[in-house]
């Protein structure tokens, strides 16, 4: 995509990575939005539509970054981007010492690196 230029797919994974750290708000706020959600269609696809933005712009990252930039896992786009996504929201669940070295572990399989000190 035109514009996101060449560090959006680290930056777009290390900004999901904090979103879903395992102090983070974020999934303490999904998590009590899906189980408010469960007996609402309505709240269950809004919370599904979101997520569904989230990987596509996460997609959008993956596909601004040329193929031989994206690491090891040569996977189409949209699998990659369901791929990180769930491994980024899985963080949560990570205890708060293993959260860098996971997050370390994304950007070396997509080929980016270390995160910066």
């Amino acid at each position: 995509m035109e514009g996101l230029g060449a560090d959006a797919l680290p930056r777009a994974i290390r900004a999901l990575a904090a979103a879903y750290a395992p102090d983070a708000e974020l999934p303490k706020a999904v998590q009590r939005a899906w189980l408010a959600s469960r007996a609402d269609k309505t709240a269950t696809l809004a919370l599904a539509w979101a997520r569904e933005q989230l990987r596509l712009g996460l997609q959008d990252a993956i596909e601004a970054t040329p193929p031989s930039a994206r690491g090891a896992l040569a996977l189409p786009a949209e699998t990659l981007a369901w791929l990180l996504l769930a491994a980024c929201e899985s963080l949560a669940h990570e205890p708060p010492a293993a959260a860098a070295d996971r997050l370390r572990l994304l950007l070396e399989l997509t080929g980016r690196g270390a995160p910066p000190a």
